[in-house]
């Protein structure tokens, strides 16, 4: 992922185009290439960069087979895509989604053992198929290479949170009593109903009447009728809404960055985990239908001491920000330096920095 001269490992960036896998898959790269963490690795010479994400999106019958059992992986893409997948093989190569592990789990063998594969969800076949797996503590997978996370690996580079904070400075002056609001939208285990939008709409309208300032975001799988709704509450009682690009500049960190809580729909691991990232009190809006693993996230994160079910009234409180994106680049480091040793110190001056976090 940096230019074909440069030093450092070499990454590959790996998904099924799901947005929720790929944002987990770019959050621990970016932290990977954190500088304090890149001058530890970026002795490696690293082949095969690629500069732009890797998307899979093999087919039937091969995705109704368990990873480890796919006969010729390869044969399971889209004849377009299999040239993205030769030599030179990378140093890291870090994947999300349970479509994607077949692939993780063949270029170990691809490689001849030389890439180390990080897989990212539960792929529902042994651990040991790779050299790290990164699971929901909720999920209940177990090994000596799994990393289980509270939530979801979120991470915000410090270059990112200053250019946001510049861009929306004058939020900086509209701290206390200001909540960011984040709006999910319909899943297999949830259904933003009409019934949830107006149990949601009545409290934010009664927050605004104590004062509270509201900064209100909609997602990709918010439903039109909801996000018609709040738009136009929004403008009623003069909180600030934005849902595309339409709305202008997307305020999205800056509204973490400079918010005191966070009230999030219970239906998204990213997006609450966005808001513990940043530390906010965290308040879970509810919606409407649930799943037993969803149920165990938020309690994970209620345990954590991050969340609070949402009932109409906001608090304030601290804990320990969750921050596993850094916790699994940090295993990434550690892994790498086992079998590439840091060289004395003469060499520190020919690290550099890998040109994809400019």
């Amino acid at each position: 992922m940096s230019g074909p001269g440069s030093l450092g490992p070499s990454v590959w960036a790996v998904s099924d185009g799901r947005a929720g896998n790929a944002a987990q898959v770019r959050a621990i790269v970016q932290a990977l290439g954190e500088t304090r963490r890149w001058m530890k690795i970026g002795h490696i010479p690293g082949e095969g960069h690629r500069p732009d994400p890797i998307v899979l999106t093999p087919r039937a019958p091969w995705t109704w087979l368990p990873a480890d059992n796919w006969p010729s992986p390869m044969s399971a893409l889209p004849a377009k895509q299999r040239p993205l997948l030769q030599p030179p093989w990378p140093t890291v190569w870090i994947a999300a989604g349970r479509r994607s592990a077949a692939f993780t789990r063949a270029v170990r063998d691809w490689s001849g053992g030389r890439t180390l594969t990080v897989q990212i969800l539960d792929p529902h076949i042994p651990p040991d198929n790779f050299d790290l797996l990164v699971t929901p503590a909720h999920d209940g997978v177990t090994g000596p290479n799994v990393i289980q996370t509270i939530g979801s690996p979120s991470y915000f580079s410090p270059h990112t949170i200053e250019e946001a904070g510049q861009a929306f400075a004058d939020l900086a002056d509209e701290r206390g009593k200001s909540a960011i609001i984040i709006l999910g939208g319909d899943s297999k285990a949830h259904k933003f109903t009409e019934a949830a939008a107006q149990r949601l709409d009545n409290q934010l309208r009664a927050l605004a009447g104590l004062g509270w300032r509201l900064r209100i975001t909609a997602s990709r799988r918010t439903p039109d009728p909801v996000r018609a709704r709040f738009r136009r509450m929004a403008d009623e009682i003069g909180a600030k809404f934005w849902s595309g690009t339409d709305d202008g500049p997307n305020p999205y960190i800056a509204w973490l960055t400079f918010s005191d809580v966070a009230i999030v729909t219970e239906d998204s691991a990213n997006m609450l985990s966005d808001a513990t990232w940043h530390g906010l009190p965290l308040h879970i809006a509810r919606l409407e239908g649930r799943s037993e693993k969803f149920d165990k996230l938020h309690e994970s994160l209620i345990g954590h001491g991050a969340a609070r079910w949402f009932d109409g009234t906001l608090e304030t409180w601290t804990y320990t920000p969750l921050r596993e994106a850094d916790r699994v680049a940090d295993a990434i480091v550690d892994k790498l330096l086992e079998r590439y040793p840091q060289p004395d110190m003469g060499q520190s001056d020919k690290v550099a920095a890998p040109d994809w976090l400019s």
